[in-house]
Formats: C-alpha cells, structure tokens, sequence
C-alpha cells in the first residue's frame, strides 16, 4: 500500500502510512511535504533548474482523507523561479508551500572552507529501529539510529528511507525521500517527554545546496527548547556522498 492513492475524479486519497504520532486521524508532515514535492516536480518544469528552497507553512493538521493540491508559477524566470502550493481537503486550506529553483551551473569555485564534514556511517550494526511503531508513518520507514535513539531524549543522528511507494504506481524520487524524512527532526532529537508535552512544528523549511542521491537519507538533528512555549529543530541532511543541506522547524511547545 503506497501513502497516497491518485483519485479518478482528482486529488489523492491518503493511507494509514501517512498517520502521525499526535492523532491516529492526522497526518504526519512528512508524507505531505513529499506529496507537494511530487506536485511541483510536475508544474513548469525546466531543464537546468532545481528545488533548492522549500518552505511549508501548516495551518492546522492534516486529516488522513482525501486531499487536494494545487500548484502555481508565482515568478518565472531563466535563473530562478518561484513556486507555490496549496493543500487542502473538505474544501479548508491545511498547508501553503513556497519554493524556489535555481538554475544549475557548469562548475563552482572550489571552496576554500576545508573538507566537508564526514557522512555519519551507516551499517547493518546499527538497530532497525521503528520509531513509533503505533503510527503508520513511523512503521513505512525503516530507522537506523547512529546516535540517539527511538524514545531517548536529547539529540540523535538516523538514516531512514521509505518502505513503500509515496503514490500508487508512481516512481519516487530521491528529493521527494528527503522531504518525506525531513520533517522528523523534531521527532527523533525531543528535548521535552513526549508523553506529557507537545511540541509540534508549525512549518518547515528545507534548504539545498546539491540535489540528494539514493534511497537514504540521513539527518543529524538537535532541538532546542526556549522558556515561553516555542522550539527550534536544527538538521543537518546527508545522502550516502555527503552533506546535502539543512531542515529548520519552529515548534508549538505546550503540556498535553
């Protein structure tokens, strides 16, 4: 079963792969930020440029139900563009999307910062861990923590790739895995216990230096809560060759 089924009369009908941890009826934001991704993959599409901003904004939660996405060309141009989506379901708007493409060049200059820093490993040792095992979006990846664990407190680094299709008969892309798993990082490195606060985020915001590769994706995560009920997840994003980019979320913190 893939996490969105494309509908005849158009939209897309979410599956139990796409539940969240907060509510069994809500989705988690990482399918949806990936099915936007797919969404705009598909609106003006140009040779030569590629996603290297998006930023999602959630009004409210997301019901696991039938959705509707839609997309626009807010500003075209041969260097840049911007793009816009919508997702909404029953006829109310859940989430807003802004991205931006930047058209890609022959060389850069080599930087003279140092070396990158190193992948984070990733190997058959490291525990297949389901993170969330009650919920349908923590059961469709497959978790591999280097530092940090499923239920621990406190910063973690994990590879995760998705299990199963994002939409039914439908191929995924390796952007779309990055954003289907960028969305966890406030999930993995909790700095509050989960089962007396929440600390949900109210956007997210992806910026890429290089597209990602692969079926895996790697984020080294740390939250930071400050004293009058609002958060900040930090995540640096690798595939196997290395850094990619970085995930930001601001987060609703309160007591459950």
């Amino acid at each position: 079963m893939a996490m969105y089924t494309r509908l005849a009369r158009g939209g897309y009908l979410a599956s139990e792969h796409t539940q969240g941890p907060w509510n069994p009826d809500t989705q988690h934001m990482g399918p949806v930020t990936a099915l936007i991704v797919h969404e705009l993959a598909q609106t003006a599409p140009r040779p030569g440029l590629e996603l290297s901003r998006l930023v999602v904004d959630v009004f409210g939660p997301v019901p696991v139900g039938e959705l509707a996405v839609t997309t626009d060309v807010t500003r075209d141009g041969k260097r840049v563009q911007c793009l816009s989506a919508s997702v909404s379901s029953g006829g109310r708007e859940h989430v807003r999307a802004t991205a931006w493409r930047i058209r890609t060049a022959g060389t850069t200059p080599t930087p003279v910062s140092g070396p990158p820093a190193p992948v984070p490993p990733r190997s058959e040792e490291h525990a297949r861990s389901w993170l969330g095992s009650g919920f349908g979006y923590g059961r469709a990846l497959d978790w591999r923590f280097v530092e940090g664990g499923p239920m621990e407190v406190g910063p973690a680094t994990v590879w995760g790739r998705l299990t199963v299709p994002l939409v039914e008969g439908e191929e995924i892309t390796p952007l779309e895995r990055l954003a289907a798993f960028a969305d966890s990082g406030n999930g993995i490195s909790f700095a509050l216990d989960f089962d007396t606060h929440l600390f949900v985020n109210v956007d997210l915001t992806i910026s890429l230096f290089r597209a990602p590769a692969g079926e895996w994706i790697c984020m080294d995560a740390v939250t930071v809560i400050g004293p009058s009920g609002r958060g900040l997840t930090r995540s640096t994003l690798y595939d196997e060759s290395g850094e990619v980019g970085t995930a930001t979320q601001t987060l609703f913190v309160a007591p459950r």
